[in-house]
């Protein structure tokens, strides 16, 4: 390694190394790339997800649309609810089975270091966990065993970190979780009130014990996950409005706050930063979460194991 530059072993510090130079040499490979995290209590807890989603609608569509004697309120609020379940389950897809924006493993090497042309004393850093040069904002996951650029925060519930490259997808799943919990809810409530009116003889096709306890299980899942989703999803649009992540808001050094450190970076602001993330200007696109996908590329590139996550 050239003796004008200097390589540090850090963890988490505000490296001068842009995420262009960092891809730069892998850029190819990350792109083709199908990304699954091996991660056994990641893996459960979607599992749980798309458990309780598609119990939600199970219980939407069989236990209070399909009894109903209004056609089109059935009709209509089926279509609704069912496009929103589809729209949220695609969302949490894109988001688990999307690079967030791994780091290159292992390219702080002596002829990538010449390639990168530093100037004499720049410095750099390199992660010494797995070997690779940090760029600016990148943190290191002890789960995804990668630095992961732009990193906001790992949840199991995605089975991913959230990071650059899918964190609009996890926006739109915690926009789309919130609002089917509201309309679950808000169809809940007029259930309870119908079926009390009727005495619970026509409201169900199941009896009333089940279509009581059926009832209360989703009503306490609505507002458990309205709160949670609603809660991450204004955190998520105010970070991304201010151009923060959880990831260093919450690891920031009482040194860094005592000093009153300002960031490294110049920061976007408000639709500079939503631009940034849901790209290009305000468009449906942004509430799409198929926007972008290539499925043949996916079908016919062969896939190989690698690592903690699946590569094709």
């Amino acid at each position: 390694m050239s003796s004008g530059h200097r390589l540090r072993d850090v963890e988490q510090q505000h490296p001068l190394l842009d995420r262009e130079e960092a891809a730069a040499g892998s850029a190819v490979g990350e792109a083709e790339r199908v990304w699954f995290i091996q991660d056994g209590c990641g893996m459960v807890c979607a599992f749980i997800t798309w458990f309780l989603v598609l119990y939600a609608d199970f219980v939407v569509t069989f236990v209070m649309l399909l009894p109903s004697k209004s056609f089109w309120y059935a009709v209509v609020n089926g279509v609704v609810f069912n496009c929103l379940a589809v729209l949220a389950l695609s969302s949490h897809l894109r988001t688990m089975l999307t690079d967030p924006g791994a780091v290159p493993k292992g390219n702080a090497t002596k002829k990538y270091m010449e390639s990168l042309k530093l100037k004499p004393g720049e410095v750099i850093y390199k992660c010494p966990k797995c070997c690779s040069i940090k760029p600016e904002r990148a943190h290191h996951c002890s789960i995804c065993k990668r630095c992961i650029r732009k990193m906001d925060h790992h949840c199991p519930w995605v089975n991913n970190c959230v990071g650059e490259n899918n964190q609009r997808f996890f926006v739109l799943f915690t926009m789309y979780i919130a609002m089917i919990s509201t309309h679950a809810l808000t169809l809940s409530g007029y259930q309870f009130v119908t079926c009390v009116k009727v005495q619970w003889s026509e409201c169900s096709d199941f009896s009333p014990p089940v279509t009581v306890m059926l009832m209360i299980f989703l009503c306490l899942e609505g507002l458990l996950f309205l709160s949670f989703t609603a809660i991450m999803f204004g955190t998520q649009v105010h970070s991304i409005c201010n151009d923060e992540t959880v990831h260093s808001i919450c690891n920031k050094t009482e040194i860094e706050r005592l000093k009153n450190e300002k960031p490294t970076w110049e920061r976007q602001v408000r639709w500079e930063g939503m631009r940034s993330v849901f790209g290009g200007q305000p468009s449906l696109l942004w509430i799409n979460p198929f926007a972008g996908l290539r499925l043949r590329r996916l079908l016919t590139t062969s896939s190989r194991k690698a690592g903690a996550e699946f590569s094709v």
